[in-house]
């Protein structure tokens, strides 16, 4: 299903080691109002009724919310979550895009105010908001997986 991307769409690598592997595969796109970031919903994202798992959902809000912030305002900087609140407005079945857009509301000495919309094929499924601890440079903590 990884196969049929929207146009202008890339493959995100090397960014959450084998979490992202495994809960992925993430695309990103660049716009002038900032960072996209989409998946294809396939089966192993799923419940039983072919509808993408709620839990799934908040993943893809939570990895998607930090990236657009990182991009919007150059941090370089893993964001780990300190809270996120999220409202299920409708389904996102098996095959369809999802596709996140964030609003970065603020960003303090120490963290980050988010809020984002993500879409199933062009249709609202999800409402979130999310505040992120500025934490350590990414390529720092790079360099020191490279070296462990």
């Amino acid at each position: 299903m990884t196969d049929n991307i929207p146009e202008g769409f890339r493959l995100l690598r090397d960014a959450g080691g084998q979490f992202i592997a495994v809960n992925g595969p993430l695309y990103f796109k660049k716009t002038p109002e900032g960072l996209l970031v989409g998946m294809r919903i396939e089966e192993r994202h799923c419940n039983p009724t072919g509808v993408c798992h709620g839990g799934m959902l908040m993943t893809f809000c939570d990895m998607a919310m930090p990236m657009a912030a990182n991009y919007a305002h150059r941090l370089g900087q893993f964001l780990p979550t300190i809270s996120m609140t999220t409202d299920f407005v409708g389904p996102a079945k098996l095959g369809a895009w999802l596709q996140a857009r964030t609003d970065v509301l603020k960003v303090t000495r120490n963290l980050v105010f988010t809020q984002g919309l993500i879409t199933a094929d062009g249709e609202p499924v999800v409402r979130a908001s999310g505040v992120f601890k500025r934490g350590q440079d990414i390529r720092q903590m790079a360099a020191a997986r490279e070296k462990a």
